[in-house]
């Protein structure tokens, strides 16, 4: 293991957040049901925890899901909604997010800016689920989420 320190220093680029020594990466390589997101992975070397930063374009989305792993989120820059189990949290910067262990969970950004954050994950974790056709169909019914949650996934488009 290298013991040397690791120092990315933020940029306010017109494209997004930026950080040096640090490439830009899809969010997902597969159709998860998610539009206009982009990580970085800031710092992992010699720590049990991956620190990444994504940054989802206006009315863009993450893929709507659960882990067996819990998520650590500190929002950076802009606002939007996150889903979190039965519950539609309203964002802004500086917000703190905790997503518990198989909780299905998703974030949208605003229609008008785009909407960045931190991300703390154990290093080593699960594969994302998402939801099956029955599952997407119960998940409608709770008035909150069908008024927010994007609920495409690779499966279909039920």
């Amino acid at each position: 293991m290298d013991d040397a320190p690791v120092h990315r220093r933020f940029v306010d680029a017109p494209e997004g957040f930026r950080w040096t020594e640090t490439d830009v990466h899809p969010y997902k390589t597969d159709d998860a049901g998610h539009a206009a997101v982009c990580r970085q992975v800031l710092f992992e070397e010699g720590l049990p925890v991956q620190g990444r930063y994504f940054e989802i374009g206006p009315d863009g989305h993450s893929s709507f899901e659960k882990h067996r792993h819990v998520h650590a989120v500190f929002i950076l820059r802009g606002r939007g909604q996150a889903v979190v189990g039965e519950r539609v949290l309203t964002l802004a910067p500086f917000d703190v997010v905790r997503v518990p262990p198989d909780t299905w969970h998703q974030f949208i950004a605003a229609p008008d800016q785009p909407l960045g954050f931190l991300c703390v994950v154990e290093r080593e974790r699960d594969r994302p689920v998402y939801p099956s056709p029955e599952e997407r169909i119960a998940l409608r019914r709770i008035p909150a989420l069908a008024a927010v949650a994007r609920f495409t996934s690779p499966e279909s488009s039920v």
